[in-house]
This record gives structure tokens, C-alpha cells and sequence, in this order.
């Protein structure tokens, strides 16, 4: 056998060595490659549920129409994990997530007065760029979520939030 044959030989052993290589290593990925798939899938739940897009421009110059603004929120899933006590942990000067009654979408707006009524709590929420307050008293089970803060500074995501607004039709 000439030595140019042998060499052939010797290079067609190696690459199907290689390749028997590659399938076994496959074999011994997917795992791996299907919890990569899920871990991505859990975060982008966890992350859908601690997102608001803002809609509109009720709240300049904190922040602005398709913007993204990051929350805790105070029931989590409706599975009753509390990230936060609507009841005790809003104040003043905190933008928060309701369901308004006088809206169809939550409104994300800020606490501009906390009252006891009738030993019921009553938060005055208002709009920064809103001449006036908004027109209904929100009790804290209409709280849903309160947005971040970093050093006194709302956690904001400027601007991508548009997409999501253009599929909504907002």
C-alpha cells in the first residue's frame, strides 16, 4: 500500500473518529441546551411580570410614553407572593401600578397624599405632568405594583417599550 493511501486511510479513521465524537457529545448536550431553553423562558416570565410599558405622557418628565419602568409588585401571579404591602409599604412620593376604576388600562402614577377614612387607608394619586389629581381615592387592594428605585432614581428603560404599544394599537 502506497504511503499517499495510508494517509487517506489514516485522515478518513480521524474524521470519522471526529465526527463519532461530535454525536456522542450532542447526545450529552441536549440536556443541557433544553434547561438553557427553560431557564430563559422562567426569566423572561419573571421579567414580563416586573415590566410595565408607560402609555402615556401623563407622568413626563419622570418618565415618558414607551418607556419601560421596572415594579415590584404586590401579588405576584395572583399566587399571593408579596414583593411589597400595598397596605403598608407606600408612601408619599411613590410612583406606583393601579387598577383604576375611571380607566381601563393600569394608570402609573404617583402618591401625592395618604389619608385615613373611616379607619380605611386612602392614597391621592396624581400624574407629574396632570394639572389635577386623578379623580377617584385608590384604596391599597387597587395597588399593584410600585416602581423601582435606585438612589432615589426610577428604574427606567427608555423607549422600547414602543413596540409593544404599536401591537397593542396604543
Amino acid at each position: 500500500m502506497s504511503q499517499k493511501r495510508r494517509n487517506r486511510k489514516k485522515k478518513r479513521e480521524k474524521e470519522r473518529k471526529r465526527e463519532k465524537e461530535q454525536k456522542e457529545q450532542e447526545k450529552t448536550n441536549w440536556p443541557k441546551e433544553i434547561l438553557s431553553y427553560a431557564l430563559i423562558i422562567i426569566i423572561a416570565i419573571l421579567l414580563s411580570a416586573h415590566l410595565n410599558v408607560v402609555v402615556s405622557g401623563s407622568m413626563e418628565t419622570a418618565f415618558y410614553r414607551g418607556d419601560i419602568v421596572a415594579t415590584e409588585t404586590s401579588n405576584l401571579f395572583g399566587l399571593g407572593v408579596q414583593e411589597f404591602n400595598p397596605e403598608t409599604d407606600v408612601n408619599v412620593g411613590d410612583v406606583v401600578v393601579y387598577d383604576a376604576v375611571w380607566y381601563s388600562e393600569p394608570v402609573i402614577h404617583r402618591v401625592i397624599n395618604v389619608e385615613t377614612i373611616n379607619g380605611t387607608k386612602y392614597f391621592t394619586i396624581k400624574g407629574d405632568n396632570n394639572k389635577e389629581a386623578d379623580p377617584y381615592l385608590v384604596t391599597p387592594d387597587r395597588i399593584t405594583a410600585k416602581v423601582l428605585t435606585i438612589g432615589g432614581h426610577l428604574i427606567v428603560i427608555p423607549k422600547i417599550g414602543h413596540i409593544t404599544l404599536l401591537f397593542r394599537g396604543l
